[in-house]
Parts: C-alpha cells; sequence; structure tokens
C-alpha cells in the first residue's frame, strides 16, 4: 500500500510540474503574440524615419505590458518550484 501511495504522489507531482511548464509557456508565447499583432496591425506612413519613430513609440507601450506578462509567469513558475 505504501508502495502504492508513493507511486501515486509521483505521478501527481509530475503532472503538477508539467502543468505549471504548459502555464509558463503559454504565458511567454501569448505575450509573444500580443506583440507581434499589435505591431502588425500598425499602418506606418511617411518617411522610414518616421516609420521606425513610430515602431519605437508603440514597443515604448507594449513591451513593458509583453514583460508584464512574462514576469508573472516567471514568477508563478519559480515561486511553484522545490527548494534547490
Amino acid at each position: 500500500m505504501r508502495g502504492l501511495r508513493e507511486f501515486a504522489e509521483r505521478q501527481a507531482e509530475a503532472v503538477h510540474e508539467s502543468q505549471r511548464e504548459q502555464f509558463a509557456t503559454l504565458t511567454l508565447n501569448t505575450a509573444v503574440e500580443l506583440t507581434a499583432a499589435a505591431l502588425k496591425r500598425m499602418q506606418l506612413e511617411g518617411t522610414p524615419d518616421a516609420q521606425a519613430t513610430a515602431l519605437r513609440d508603440a514597443m515604448r507601450v507594449l513591451f513593458p505590458e509583453a514583460v508584464a506578462l512574462v514576469s508573472a509567469a516567471r514568477q508563478g513558475f519559480m515561486r511553484e518550484l522545490p527548494p534547490a
């Protein structure tokens, strides 16, 4: 009985770790996809310098949002990891 319980506990932990990794991966992918989608929707006009300025201005807004998503995923993932 004890061996079966230990096996079940190991399996449950493996499933839990896999779920944490999937959550972190999905959050990272979401941050990248949202940033790319927002940049694709931009209608750039003007000179190359004007277009570059418009992209930089957009990234000033988009990048902090993407970083916040990545940070949340990382914190959630790291908080769940057992101490080394």
